[in-house]
């Protein structure tokens, strides 16, 4: 469902009526302490409580992992869902009437709630019927299909809700419908009924198969897939698309697997349910299955939500139908992968076998062993492009050079392109180490032929004479600490607001740290005369938590900052000069390296201009070095 824009007073009326201690104490033990509440934090494993509960505040703050927030915050990060949807569940709970932004939309969002609330209770029962069904007469095939076949054991059987549907026409039909006097229409809805095209009537979309619930991220059923017992095409049926379940959005066993994706920090993506029931049967329950081999972006950030290292590992079938279904899955995270975003490995099964059959005859070590070896996707790209080519023979080694600088030129981090670029040389020198440097030559080349014309750059001595080339480089630790205690003066000195635009915008800095230049974007769409900065930016937190997640701490002041911020005139022109030194050194660097790569004869202008850039930035980097020893020390 589409969630309309909430109107602020649904959002003010949420936090008034969901008591922070209420909210929490669902999920942590708390204890009183004071005039607040402690525990152990469920963000990170600890022995001792560091996490406390305000209820005078309305607050949660862990000393430990500095995790904070208010209710919708604590059950957004603790489900990592979105701050509609936590809202929702909020008002629903404490019947708080929904309203939204634009008026019209109030009565059809009361409808979509309602009609939601509906296709959850009947495939709840869907669900039940189908379970009770696989212990009847009826369902012993599939039960057997299970042990024997699947070789599942009850407990797994029971864990993922496995059911029978019957063999006739209407009987889930008659059950709902007769028995528990529900609607046709909304098990039409739910996609377990399909109305005939002549004679009038409804028929069950699932007849003689065994049943697999579909979950979503809360458990709740939203769909089914069906395999077939017998030789009746498809072998699998999944639901049609309904208000609840969009294939594309969807991963099954994620309601199983989110737990254990974060306890390992890696998600596994296979091909089919069974191969995902079967991991987590033996233990390994970090593993999920796409609902076709296609991964859309919507799962792959669906799934990602619950890794910090954003590690995924892709385990579809490594025969000839298995590789090009890894190729076809991996299509729109491409791009991700590229840039780095998501570390995605692929891990292909010996003998062609997918999961479940591998997992017959070896035990959960030897595919965690496998897992662990898994290469990353760029390397296995690399390995399938000279895979059965000769690089001996002219044509193979063209083909495959031409597949490599492709795969090359995609890379966008340059550091990750030069590793490669290295390795693809390794690999077509075939041994010979001493053709290793022309192998690199000719792949940077073809990458980027512009860049390979030049001659061999003006050394950076020759460019300075006998000085040095520029101050060592600021340390990003500091910068970091220099950057967040501006910013944490900003929010909580108001008499230093103005001082620190004025020194800003003289100097015409911005913050080097995308997380900081995210926050500072949004400060200045405030009027911050007018309102309770921090209250306010902490609010945007919660609707922003991906962009904001790395500045939480500087919304809240402990006893050491408290002292740090009384220093704030040395401190703001300190943490001010590092923002200079780090922009001045940009730019020089920038126009040292256009400057080199310029043909003083070709462009003759380009080449004086881009020399008296960096040497102006060369000027002013000398004459605030001698600050530099001083502001170091204001920041430590």
């Amino acid at each position: 469902m589409q969630i309309p824009r909430l109107h602020p007073d649904t959002i003010e009326e949420v936090k008034l009526r969901a008591d922070i201690v209420d909210v929490v104490s669902e999920y942590v033990v708390l204890r009183k302490r004071g005039k607040d509440f402690v525990g152990l934090c469920p963000f990170h494993d600890e022995k001792s409580p560091s996490f406390t509960v305000s209820q005078t505040k309305q607050m949660y703050y862990c000393f430990g992992c500095l995790a904070a927030g208010n209710a919708i915050k604590f059950v957004m990060d603790l489900g990592k869902r979105s701050f509609p949807e936590v809202v929702l569940d909020l008002a629903r709970r404490y019947q708080v009437p929904v309203q939204t932004l634009e008026p019209e939309q109030r009565q059809e969002l009361q409808r979509q709630l309602s009609l939601r609330e509906q296709l959850y209770e009947v495939l709840a029962t869907s669900a039940q019927f189908y379970q009770h069904a696989l212990r009847q007469s009826q369902g012993q095939k599939a039960i057997q299909y299970l042990q024997s076949n699947r070789q599942l054991k009850e407990e797994t059987i029971q864990q993922f809700g496995l059911g029978y549907a019957p063999a006739g026409w209407e009987t889930l039909h008659r059950y709902l419908v007769e028995d528990k006097h529900l609607p046709a229409q909304l098990l039409e809805k739910a996609g377990l009924i399909k109305p005939r095209k002549e004679g009038g009537g409804y028929y069950d979309v699932f007849r003689d198969r065994l049943m697999i619930p579909i979950r979503d991220v809360q458990g709740r059923v939203i769909a089914f897939g069906g395999r077939t017992l017998t030789d009746e095409q498809p072998k699998y049926l999944n639901s049609p698309e309904t208000e609840l379940f969009s294939k594309g959005k969807t991963l099954f066993a994620l309601d199983q697997a989110k737990s254990g994706i974060s306890q390992l920090d890696q998600a596994v993506v296979v091909e089919g349910y069974f191969d995902a029931i079967a991991l987590h049967a033996v233990g390994i329950n970090n593993a999920v299955a796409s609902l076709g081999t296609a991964l859309s972006l919507e799962q792959v950030r669906l799934v990602l939500r619950y890794t910090e290292s954003k590690q995924l590992v892709l385990n579809f079938d490594a025969d000839k139908a298995g590789t090009n279904a890894a190729e076809r899955a991996i299509g729109e995270i491409a791009e991700l992968a590229y840039k780095g975003e998501v570390q995605l490995k692929i891990l292909n099964l010996p003998d062609g076998k997918d999961a479940d059959e591998y997992l017959y005859a070896h035990t959960s070590e030897d595919y965690g062993e496998l897992l662990a070896n898994a290469p990353l996707w760029l390397d296995w790209q690399i390995q399938q492009t000279i895979k059965d080519r000769d690089l001996r023979q002219a044509t193979d080694f063209q083909h495959a050079t031409q597949q490599l600088v492709k795969l090359l030129k995609n890379i966008a981090n340059s550091d990750t392109r030069n590793y490669y670029v290295s390795y693809c040389a390794e690999i077509l020198s075939l041994g010979d180490t001493r053709l290793i440097p022309l192998r690199v030559e000719n792949l940077l080349t073809q990458i980027a032929p512009a860049a390979a014309t030049y001659s061999k750059p003006v050394s950076a001595k020759k460019a300075w004479g006998d000085n040095k080339l520029s101050p060592p480089p600021i340390d990003r630790s500091l910068l970091e600490h220099a950057e967040g205690l501006l910013l944490r003066i900003y929010l909580h000195c108001p008499e230093q607001r103005q001082a620190i635009i004025d020194e800003l915008e003289e100097r015409d800095l911005q913050f080097s740290l995308s997380h900081h230049r995210f926050l500072w974007q949004q400060i200045l769409e405030i009027a911050v005369e007018q309102v309770d900065l921090v209250s306010t930016m902490q609010d945007r937190y919660l609707e922003s938590a991906e962009e904001l997640g790395l500045v939480s701490h500087l919304f809240h002041l402990n006893e050491k900052w408290k002292k740090e911020i009384l220093r704030t005139p040395q401190v703001v022109q300190a943490a001010i000069a590092c923002m200079d030194l780090v922009m001045l050194e940009k730019r020089y660097r920038h126009f040292l390296e256009l400057w080199q790569q310029t043909d003083p004869e070709a462009e003759p202008e380009k080449y004086q201009f881009y020399y008296q850039a960096f040497y102006a930035a060369k000027i002013k980097l000398q004459k605030i070095d001698r600050q530099r020893l001083f502001s170091i020390t204001e920041l430590l």
